[in-house]
């Protein structure tokens, strides 16, 4: 009898550890892009910033799925090169004037101000000082205007900050985006799981 139930033991024992196995296994298939060791790699998602070309470019397992014209760096205030990664977001974004001689006399803006210069959102790629921005003046886009932001016309901006939110493993529904974006004075900031990198090149 003893023997009996030892062995039913050590069978329950073996039904446990393959059970916590496949649980593992099938919680490691949900998560993109896992490693080997568990690690959750950089998104498989891209951004591209053209310098000269004035655009940026969206990509996604090696192939470019949109692009959209940006405003960047002047000469004196060039927006950086290299790579970068992305996992901060700030839908509806204050702007508060740099400590820089040439914000000396401007004012701080609230979300919502139609005079804020940071539009609907803005995605950091180099904090605290750099990231995509919407704009309060879309004909400035496509040229080279700002003090080294990447700037985009709103809807443009937040068709990206989307995707990297998704990619980033901070998707949300319609209805969020939809709360958000009527409720303009109200800010919501996000951070992802996963980096999503950008590449700026001259």
């Amino acid at each position: 009898m003893k023997y009996r139930r030892a062995g039913i033991l050590a069978f329950a024992l073996i039904i446990a550890v393959v059970a916590a196995f496949a649980a593992l296994a099938s919680y490691r298939a949900d998560v993109p892009n896992a490693s080997a060791d568990g690690d959750v790699s950089v998104s498989s998602l891209s951004l591209l910033v053209d310098i000269s070309e004035r655009r940026l470019y969206v990509r996604e397992n090696g192939e470019t799925v949109a692009s959209y014209p940006v405003g960047v760096g002047t000469k004196n205030h060039p927006t950086p090169r290299g790579s970068f990664s992305i996992r901060h977001i700030i839908w509806n974004p204050r702007w508060v004037p740099p400590n820089e001689k040439w914000a000396r006399d401007k004012k701080p803006r609230g979300p919502g101000d139609p005079l804020n210069p940071m539009g609907r959102v803005k995605i950091f790629f180099d904090e605290p000082d750099y990231y995509i921005h919407g704009t309060n003046e879309p004909g400035t886009v496509g040229r080279a205007v700002s003090h080294g932001c990447i700037r985009m016309r709103n809807d443009d901006v937040i068709a990206v900050a989307k995707r990297v939110m998704k990619a980033g493993g901070a998707h949300r529904p319609a209805s969020w985006f939809r709360r958000v974006l009527n409720r303009v004075r109200s800010t919501q900031e996000v951070y992802t799981d996963r980096a999503v990198t950008l590449r700026v090149r001259s």
